[in-house]
This record gives C-alpha cells, sequence and structure tokens, in this order.
C-alpha cells in the first residue's frame, strides 16, 4: 500500500557507507520516515547477518514521525576483493493498528499471507578507506613543507649573498680610505692608476649591493 502514490517510508540516506578498516567497527545511521497518517511497523533483514548489527532492527513509527537506525559492520580481519561488498539490506514496512507497540507485533506481521501489502525497501552497501582522505591531507602538508623550505632557503641564500657584499664594500671603503692618505703623500702615475681602478671596483660592488636589496623580500 503506498499513500497518495508515496511510499510508506522513506530512508535517508539510500545506501549504507562504512569507513572500511582492518580490526576496526564502523557504523551507519539511518532515517527512517512515516509520510502517512497511519503506525507503520518496519523491519531490517541483511544477507550477511553476522557482519552487522542492527538496532533497532524492528520498530513502529508513529503518523508522520522518524526513526533513526544505526547499522555497525562488525570489525572484520581481511579486506574484500577490490573493496567492493555484495551484501544488501532489506527494509520492510507495513501498516500496522493505531497506537501498536512494537512489542505487540505478531510473528506473521510481516508475512505477504491473506493480501497483506508488504513494502520493501532495497539498500546496498559501500566501503571507503578512510586513508584515502588521511594520504591527500598528508601529501598537501608534505608538498607545503617542501615549498616552505624551499622558499625560505632562497631567502636565505639572498640574505647571506647581501651581507657578504655589504662586508665586502665595507672592506674596499676602508681600502679607498687608506689609499685617499697615501695620495697626499703620493703623485706617482701608477698610484693614480691604483686608485682609478679600486673607485671602480667600489662603484660596481655598490651597483650589486643595492640590485641584490631590491630583488630579496622586504620583510626580514
Amino acid at each position: 500500500m503506498t499513500t497518495g502514490g508515496h511510499p510508506l517510508i522513506s530512508v535517508h540516506p539510500d545506501e549504507l557507507k562504512f569507513n572500511f578498516e582492518l580490526e576496526k567497527q564502523s557504523y551507519c545511521d539511518l532515517k527512517v520516515v512515516n509520510n502517512t497518517e497511519h503506525h507503520v511497523a518496519f523491519k531490517v533483514k541483511t544477507t550477511s547477518p553476522k557482519k552487522y548489527f542492527v538496532r533497532p532492527n524492528t520498530n513502529v513509527i508513529q503518523p508522520w514521525d522518524a526513526c533513526f537506525i544505526r547499522v555497525t559492520l562488525q570489525a572484520q580481519l581481511e579486506y574484500p576483493p577490490d573493496m567492493q561488498c555484495k551484501d544488501k539490506f532489506l527494509l520492510q514496512s507495513t501498516i500496522v493498528p493505531a497506537n501498536s507497540d512494537v512489542d505487540d507485533l505478531s510473528p506473521d506481521t510481516f508475512n505477504k499471507d491473506g493480501g497483506k501489502t508488504v513494502e520493501e525497501c532495497k539498500l546496498r552497501v559501500l566501503y571507503v578507506s578512510p586513508k584515502t582522505g588521511q594520504e591527500n591531507l598528508e601529501e598537501n602538508m608534505l608538498k607545503s613543507s617542501r615549498q616552505s623550505f624551499d622558499d625560505s632557503t632562497s631567502v636565505q641564500q639572498l640574505k647571506d649573498e647581501r651581507d657578504a657584499a655589504v662586508r665586502q664594500t665595507q672592506l674596499l671603503r676602508q681600502e679607498l680610505e687608506m689609499l685617499r692618505r697615501r695620495r697626499h703623500r703620493k703623485s706617482d702615475a701608477g698610484f693614480s692608476l691604483k686608485f682609478a681602478l679600486l673607485v671602480a671596483l667600489i662603484g660596481i660592488m655598490v651597483g650589486f649591493l643595492l640590485n641584490l636589496s631590491l630583488s630579496s623580500p622586504s620583510a626580514e
């Protein structure tokens, strides 16, 4: 029986998804909604009853109300081939007398004998490896760490080169000052040529220092 073309119950989500890890339990919650003005009873069946723990596996939902089911996957000792699961779940539902309680349900409540309408909703099972998301997170963190290390190394190299240029310029300026003092005491051509070359070298070093400072990051 359906009400206005709608099924007696709706199940959300429409599949059971478990994070599969060896030797660990996993669970999936289902919400079962009564779409009618009647009391509706449901029962959960599975093709692998030894693998799953379902609570409640049978219940009565009041009109327009809802019920939550927790399905627990028992700890497994080995992975299924290709992480594919062939297990299936079946939710049977039928209208029961008003104010019925789960303890009042007879053993043949969900039998289709005698023309009783029993609706069935099939749910498939999916296994998901939780390591997939974790591995992606770790890989992204590793890439970020490597990038940060490379950036830090490049910045440090620029700083080292700049500091070396500063020290070299300071030494050249000191030598230039000494040569200026000697110039007042000597006037030979060879000395003048040496002085001119040294001044030119200092100019080149200063230009290099300025270019290096401009290319290095502003924040140290």
